[in-house]
């Protein structure tokens, strides 16, 4: 549902003038993707970090897992206290996962911190165009098999949340680009295996990993629905499932909000 800031937010001034078009389409929540209309011409700024905004006036938030429960939205320097709806987060055991996979050795440690800076730099990429505000299709036919936040332990080790949505079905199964935009990366990674990241505008992007094919490459334009890959079971996994995350630059998100029910 659509609604203004200066709304939603008591003790604002409604008389500031930058704020008086400014509207958020869903209240801040812990993991959430937040777009903004209304901003044209306007600075942006969550939390002192500059905003991108379209000359049509979209912009897009990103609230992380973690994050706490006030955050500070600024429009042409008059800001604002927003604040963030809080989750709570399931807990996943793994168990028989191979000792390699779950501690790593020197070597592969040196492989992951490359793909990790890899990864980095493909998710900081922001483009002009605003695919993401068009909204985003579910990539792939399955049974959800794991959420966004969850905590995984492995092999009754904890490791770092979950920041993805998991999609299972067998080898083969169609994947589909969840929104239009270009592929930022292509790869082979440790934990990821095949993967493939389309940025959507703005620095907002999504990421496919598990596959077991890849039916496009970096640089390449996809339109929203097109076939981009398969579900595998590559990298480390349990079983062939798709892993699907959805960020905007650094912070990772929560996609299934976002997809139709």
């Amino acid at each position: 549902m659509h609604r203004r800031i200066l709304l939603a937010l008591p003790g604002l001034l409604l008389a500031r003038p930058a704020w008086a078009a400014v509207t958020l389409h869903s209240a801040p929540t812990q993991g959430a993707l937040v777009l903004g209309s209304g901003a044209a011409g306007r600075r942006v700024a969550l939390d002192g970090r500059p905003v991108r905004v379209s000359p049509e006036g979209f912009f897009a938030l990103g609230f992380g897992r973690d994050h706490g429960p006030r955050a500070v939205l600024s429009v042409d320097g008059a800001a604002q206290e927003l604040p963030v709806r809080p989750r709570e987060w399931d807990v996943q055991h793994i168990s028989g996962l191979p000792p390699a996979q779950v501690t790593p050795d020197a070597e592969a440690l040196r492989r992951i911190t490359r793909e990790r800076e890899e990864l980095a730099r493909a998710r900081a990429l922001a483009s002009e165009r605003t695919d993401f505000a068009g909204g985003f299709a579910w990539p792939a036919r399955g049974r959800v098999s794991g959420v966004f936040g969850s905590q995984r332990v492995l092999n009754g080790q904890p490791r770092a949340p979950h920041y993805g949505l998991d999609v299972a079905g067998p080898v083969g199964t169609p994947v589909l680009a969840a929104a239009a935009g270009r592929v930022t990366l292509a790869g082979d990674f440790h934990f990821f295996g095949r993967l493939l990241v389309v940025e959507h505008g703005h620095a907002v992007h999504t990421l496919y990993a598990h596959l077991s094919a890849q039916h496009v490459g970096a640089g390449e334009e996809v339109r929203q629905g097109q076939r981009i890959a398969d579900i595998g079971a590559t990298g480390r996994v349990t079983g062939p499932h798709l892993h699907f995350s959805l960020g905007l630059g650094p912070v990772w998100l929560d996609p299934q909000p976002l997809l139709p029910a």
